[in-house]
């Protein structure tokens, strides 16, 4: 089995270090929120939108972002992600009022999705050889799962030690660092040129049509799925991604090419991440929330109940996801990981409420994180499959979209899912602390049925690979793990 190559390891770090900087940013500001209401004087409902305006901008740019990488020079796009990531905490860091945070927090995710966006296309261009790819992306898997579990810890540390400026602050060496590693480590790209066609017309509906979705998500905690202002922003969001639909069925180069979505493969692996995510993004949220509110936890102790799944998927995802990707092939990996975590949410659908931690709670821990482990990189193997330099950027971006809006529905959903059935149990009669538990059994049931469709899908519609095959990106197909590929492409890759 060939090895990675070593000269490409600091470039693939650059990477993590950005993806980390920014999934880290989100977890920790969480923790952070009650400090930030006090000293600035935010409303309850103002509060939401110190996540609610990041949310906004980073899932609907995403796409947009994407497609600029490939147009400009994918290293061009992350490092202007970075820096403007960076300028943005610091005006977070110095803000005097709410409206100004707010402003500021856009500001970093319009940089994130810079950032994020451009990542996996550079992966695809640093490693075109099937076997190193799925273990690089194994890597950069684990910055983004492990990373939302450590914020947390880190989030309340900070907090308690400095202040919630200091959350913001600490992004500016680091931001800093990364820039400077970016510019020495990451190989320089041209770009295929803005005069091969942005679609502005359609870029400005995809993005509008994205955020004016992910802005009717995120309200439903505090508006409801069935008020005017969510029925009116979902109406606009469809609307908007219709016209975008139909712009690009007849644009002279549309944004969406259709080639793209024609990939064997990738409309499928999307749709499993959607449903995979929807589900895992709850178990985080879900589960923190009745760590405190059920089983009496505080803020820090949460924090570190979490520590074990980033442990796991650290071992699992660096040390054996890639191995076991370029061995079996990533649908078979997928599957095995979907099937373990339909376990861990299982487990979870029969937490009670008296339930104490080692016995009811750490095992779910440890099966999300060989679940996380194995999952992540396999599906986002297969969804940067059939990705070519030219499109590397815009698959990146599409990959990253679906992981966003997946996480924001799935969160929505089973929220509104739990406290509804913890309504109707207190109707009944139940105490406080039992009625709370009923509804979080629920919503991890139905993120268990999530999960259990995001496997029939990919059993259905994923291709299959003969064992020690994975699929590589290009015209070429997928190739046998060790094998070589075009060797002017990897050199020019290197």
């Amino acid at each position: 089995m060939d090895r990675v190559v070593p000269s490409r390891w600091p470039a693939l770090l650059v990477l993590c270090a950005g993806s980390l900087m920014i999934i880290l940013d989100g977890s920790v500001v969480a923790v952070a929120l009650p400090a930030v209401q006090r000293d600035l004087g935010f409303t309850a409902a103002g509060l939401a939108w110190v996540v609610n305006a990041y949310l906004v901008a980073f899932g609907g740019l995403l796409l947009l972002a994407g497609r600029l990488g490939d147009l400009l020079g994918r290293r061009r796009v992350f490092l202007a992600g970075v820096a403007l990531f960076t300028l943005a905490s610091l005006a977070c860091a110095v803000a005097t009022g709410p409206a100004l945070l707010v402003a500021a927090r856009f500001g970093q995710g319009v940089g994130g999705a810079l950032a994020m966006a451009v990542s996996l296309g550079m992966i695809v261009r640093l490693y075109p050889e099937a076997a190193e790819r799925a273990r690089a992306i194994a890597v950069f898997s684990f910055t983004g799962a492990a990373g939302a579990s450590i914020g947390t810890v880190a989030g309340g540390v900070l907090t308690e030690a400095a202040g919630w400026r200091s959350i913001f602050l600490v992004n500016l060496p680091i931001g800093a660092v990364i820039l400077l590693a970016a510019v020495r480590r990451l190989p320089a790209e041209r770009g295929i040129g803005l005069r091969s066609g942005l679609d502005l017309p359609g870029a400005l509906l995809a993005t509008g049509g994205l955020m004016v979705a992910v802005l009717g998500i995120v309200g439903t905690a505090e508006h409801g799925w069935t008020s005017p202002r969510t029925l009116g922003t979902a109406v606009l969001a469809v609307l908007l991604l219709g016209a975008f639909a139909v712009r690009q069925r007849v644009a002279t180069v549309p944004l969406l090419p259709a080639r793209v979505l024609r990939v064997p493969g990738l409309v499928a692996a999307n749709t499993v991440q959607f449903l995979m995510v929807a589900a895992y993004f709850g178990f985080q949220f879900l589960l923190a929330v009745e760590l405190q509110l059920v089983l009496g936890l505080d803020a820090s102790a949460t924090g570190w109940a979490f520590l074990p799944t980033p442990v796991v998927i650290a071992v699992v995802s660096l040390g054996v996801a890639g191995r076991l990707i370029a061995r079996w092939g990533a649908r078979s990996v997928l599957l095995a990981g979907l099937g373990l975590a339909t376990v861990g949410f299982l487990l979870l659908a029969r937490l009670p409420a008296d339930g104490g931690y080692a016995a009811d709670i750490l095992p779910a821990m440890l099966v999300f994180g060989v679940a996380g482990g194995l999952t992540l990189p396999a599906v986002t193997t297969l969804a940067m499959a059939g990705a070519t330099d030219t499109d590397a950027g815009l698959a990146s971006g599409l990959a990253n979209t679906t992981q966003q809006v997946g996480g924001a529905v799935g969160l929505a959903v089973l929220a509104t899912l739990a406290a509804a059935r913890s309504d109707g149990l207190r109707a009944s009669g139940w105490a406080e602390t039992a009625a709370l538990a009923g509804g979080y059994r629920t919503a991890f049931a139905v993120a268990a049925g999530l999960v259990v469709a995001a496997l029939l899908v990919a059993v259905m519609t994923l291709p299959r690979q003969p064992a020690g095959v994975v699929p590589d990106a290009g015209p070429s197909g997928p190739v046998r793990a060790g094998a070589g590929n075009d060797p002017h492409r990897s050199a020019a890759s290197g």
